[in-house]
């Protein structure tokens, strides 16, 4: 199938698809090529494509799904290798969930120390440019 069907079965755009190839996530070989150049992807692609889309509905970075791809391709994702290479993930998770209820409780006593701090005219809110106050 051209890559116009592929993008059409997977969902995924004709620019993600050739990024995906050009980051190895997919490969397409010279005989995959039609005599006008163009590329032929096969069943096994489209079912590697869906393969990536889940990976990354998990939140796994490219380069992350590489590694999962990269064991399916070795025949080593078994339960135990992906629990724990999800587990991994979770725990990266959960400590990007603490970092960013940080900010957000820095944000919050900013306005509220900005909202306490001036009349609401300043022509240059204090919160962006000081942090005496906040």
């Amino acid at each position: 199938m051209l890559i116009g069907e592929l993008s059409t079965k997977t969902g995924l755009s004709r620019d993600t698809i050739r990024f995906y190839e050009k980051q190895g996530l997919i490969a397409i070989g010279r005989k995959e090529r039609r005599f006008n150049n163009y590329k032929e992807y096969s069943q096994e692609t489209l079912e590697r494509l869906f393969t990536i889309k889940r990976i990354k509905s998990f939140g796994f970075t490219l380069n992350e799904t590489l590694e999962l791809l990269e064991l399916i391709t070795l025949k080593e994702a078994t339960c135990d290798a992906v629990v724990e290479k999800v587990s991994q993930k979770v725990m990266m998770i959960e400590a990007k969930i603490k970092e960013l209820e940080e900010v957000k409780r820095l944000v919050l006593t900013g306005i509220t120390n900005c909202q306490n701090c001036c009349p609401p005219q300043t022509e240059i809110c204090p919160m962006l440019t000081t942090d005496t106050i906040f």
